[in-house]
């Protein structure tokens, strides 16, 4: 088994909490791959509900996945913030390669550790995704009966999105030459014996660039978000990471989902309509959509400048329907 290199130092995007405790854990995947968490819980209390944060696609837990656990935490959950397959201080090789069958077996991982601590309450575990990963949660909650409620932050269905394109532009000679490239690329790795990056968010971006593209760099390529694990702040996934997620659709059997969903997006978020249609495929009364006004994708990773995370919100779905 490799060896994880595991910071013990703060390294933060957010400031640490005074009011809960902190501890790095690991846990282990169904592939033998060793995931990295940080752990938060209340320092008053001895049995909690609990909660498992990842995301977003690209980021690391020292970025948006641990604020919202650690604020989960400040409000009475156990709660783990962990590093999918290949990525951050968790294992797999080769690094920096998505999957969305091994990236949603990281969330059921997540619940089978959750589980199994002392100080869980096993039959009262949710998970919280955010962008991809609340594609990834989704799919999770699909399989996973175990997870009692499910939330889904400004999220991405990333087949979709790989598939078709942002706003479902590419066409079927678009999909063709995709293909033809990430498969030309293949053999180039497979001669250099090596993968080749497909680049993070830029260093500088065009005035005329997308509002979205902007918000995006606001965030990852800034003090506000940047962290040096982070593939958005930095090279981006392997060019072929795609593949899996072009031939694999997402979402299939969502409305399987018995147990609690709640969708959460800025209204003014580029993209709206993966959440708006992630809930058309939802059944029952336990499923909401809320949508927060005057806010962006990335407002939701951090509160933005009106701290418009609604995590009162959050706590009262989760705690009614665990």
């Amino acid at each position: 088994m490799e060896k994880l290199k595991i910071t013990n130092e703060w390294d933060k995007v957010f400031p640490k909490s005074d009011k809960v405790n902190h501890k790095k854990v690991t846990f282990h995947n169904r592939f033998g791959i060793e995931l990295v968490a940080d752990m938060y819980w209340p320092k008053v209390g001895n049995k909690f509900p609990a909660i498992a944060c990842c995301g977003a696609f690209g980021a690391v837990k020292e970025q948006h996945s641990g604020l919202y656990a650690q604020t989960m935490a400040e409000r009475g959950f156990l709660t783990i913030a962990f590093d999918p397959s290949f990525t951050g201080e968790s294992g797999g090789m080769p690094r920096y390669v998505a999957s969305p069958d091994i990236n949603t077996e990281d969330f059921q991982a997540a619940v089978d550790f959750l589980s199994v601590q002392d100080n869980v309450n096993a039959e009262q575990v949710s998970i919280i995704g955010i962008c991809g990963w609340g594609g990834l949660a989704l799919n999770a909650a699909a399989i996973d009966t175990r997870i009692k409620a499910t939330v889904c932050i400004t999220s991405y269905n990333m087949s979709r999105v790989n598939h078709n394109g942002y706003f479902d532009s590419n066409d079927a000679d678009a999909v063709y030459q995709m293909k033809e490239a990430l498969n030309a690329q293949r053999s180039v790795d497979y001669k250099n014996g090596a993968y080749e990056l497909g680049g993070g968010v830029a260093e500088t971006i065009p005035a005329d660039a997308p509002d979205f593209v902007k918000g995006y760099h606001a965030y990852y390529k800034t003090p506000r978000g940047y962290h040096p694990r982070s593939l958005n702040s930095n090279g981006g996934w392997n060019k072929t990471s795609a593949l899996s997620f072009i031939n694999t659709p997402q979402h299939v059997f969502a409305g399987e989902i018995r147990n609690a969903v709640l969708l959460i997006h800025g209204a003014n978020a580029h993209s709206r309509y993966f959440s708006e249609d992630m809930f058309k495929l939802l059944q029952g009364d336990n499923k909401e959509l809320l949508i927060i006004p005057n806010a962006d994708h990335c407002d939701l990773y951090d509160g933005g400048e009106n701290k418009c995370i609604p995590f009162d919100k959050i706590e009262t779905f989760i705690r009614k329907n665990i």
